[in-house]
């Protein structure tokens, strides 16, 4: 098993780079609540030990990172809404999101390490697109567990306002809770629209 590494980001400084930052979205498999993004310039003398995709992390752990990046990283998170994903698509708004997430960087980062294969359109930084990503860069892996924190709370605190559908625990995927949920009590404004099971909900009669 790969964990991430420094690698990127050594041949990168190597090149002339001083500022790179890692970008990476988390949320678009989820029926309900924002696409959020983060950007994150590691501290090179102060990389917080253990940094992983925040899928192979247990919650806890990613608590504990969460904190070590926010006291020893630049970083930003931004968000798309479910509105703009409804009406972009939930590529274009994750593409959105971490254009957000980087424009909010100051100073601006010089090189971006992107997670995938597609590089949002409206970066005019240079950038790489780094297929599993947050998988073997620290940078990335740093940014997909600042997103991932940030978005189940806004799932938990959203679980407060609309109880029943579980997304204090599935976060707004699809879990069979949630499925039921949308059929028994029906969708929410925070539902996207456009995903299947949402609209063919919405459009059953």
């Amino acid at each position: 098993m790969t964990t991430p590494n420094f690698d990127f980001e050594k041949a990168l400084h190597a090149q002339g780079y001083v500022r790179i930052a890692g970008v990476d979205e988390v949320g678009r498999g989820p029926l309900a609540g924002p696409v959020v993004a983060s950007a994150v310039i590691l501290n090179p003398q102060n990389i917080p030990v253990g940094l992983n995709d925040s899928k192979k992390l247990t919650a806890k752990r990613r608590v504990v990172l969460d904190t070590a990046l926010r006291q020893s990283a630049e970083f930003a998170i931004a968000e798309a809404s479910v509105a703009e994903i409804d009406e972009i698509n939930i590529l274009r708004a994750s593409h959105l999101a971490m254009e957000r997430a980087v424009a909010a960087l100051n100073p601006a980062p010089d090189y971006l390490l992107i997670d995938g294969n597609l590089i949002p359109r409206g970066l005019k930084i240079a950038s790489q697109a780094v297929v599993k990503g947050d998988a073997r860069s620290v940078s990335i892996a740093a940014a997909s567990i600042l997103a991932k924190n940030w978005r189940d709370q806004v799932m938990v605190d959203l679980a407060q306002q609309h109880p029943g559908y579980g997304w204090d625990t599935n976060a707004g995927y699809p879990s069979k809770q949630h499925r039921d949920a949308l059929r028994n009590l029906g969708v929410t404004p925070h539902h996207r629209r456009s995903f299947k099971p949402v609209h063919n909900i919405l459009y059953q009669e």
